[in-house]
């Protein structure tokens, strides 16, 4: 398959997210949360933007994550080595952020959503350094922030990550082989992997198998469903 990354319809609205987040008015909150089910492709849409933007910065979080924890993994993210007191990582991480804006990703935000004291440092962070923090998380994200208002109300964008519908699979099946796939198969894909980004892919890797085993120039969904 080819290394390249497609551009669906929820990556799409996922730039515009990025470019309203950084283009933003004064006095409006700097703050996105970016949710969906697992197989989407949030993660790896934040990866690729990081790999883009110089400076931006991504987080993932962890299920036993303290809020010290969380700062020193910040600031050693930021470039700076990490200080022993938490006030002082809390300094550090204000410091590096008024000197250098940047986004900054924290990815499986779920994880934080029941420590109130780690969501309070996130806004309090922001609130000081006015840097874009972007939230990633599961399906019901939303509602689990949703509990903090003070935190809630800074999200000046909020975007869902939907599954790929058929137009973005045939994108998908376009840009990342080189076989080619009738319509039935774009249908099959669709509808088997219910458009989640993880399991097209997949999908992809035993086509090309089942493509050279049968020395096949098109795939139709007979040949995926195995008949």
């Amino acid at each position: 398959m080819n290394k390249i990354f497609v551009r669906t319809k929820s990556v799409q609205r996922f730039i515009s997210t990025m470019a309203a987040l950084n283009g933003r008015g004064d006095g409006v909150p700097g703050m996105a949360l970016i949710f969906g089910e697992p197989g989407l492709g949030k993660s790896r849409t934040a990866a690729w933007y990081v790999a883009q933007d110089n400076g931006a910065v991504y987080l993932r979080t962890k299920k036993l994550m303290t809020g010290r924890w969380l700062l020193e993994e910040l600031v050693a993210e930021l470039g700076e080595a990490p200080a022993w007191k938490t006030s002082d990582l809390f300094r550090q991480a204000c410091d590096q952020l008024m000197s250098r804006p940047r986004i900054v990703f924290f990815d499986e935000v779920d994880y934080l959503a029941y420590d109130a004291r780690v969501i309070e440092t996130l806004r309090d962070l922001h609130d000081i350094t006015n840097a874009p923090f972007v939230f990633i998380g599961m399906d019901r994200a939303d509602m689990k922030l949703k509990r903090y208002r003070h935190l809630y109300d800074r999200f000046s964008e909020v975007l869902k990550f939907k599954p790929l519908d058929k137009d973005d699979v045939k994108k998908v099946t376009e840009e990342m082989t080189d076989l080619k796939f009738s319509g039935d198969a774009i249908d099959w894909i669709t509808e088997h992997t219910q458009g989640m980004i993880r399991q097209v892919i997949i999908g992809l890797h035993r086509a090309e198998k089942i493509a050279r085993a049968r020395n096949l120039k098109q795939i139709t969904s007979g040949d995926l469903a195995g008949k």
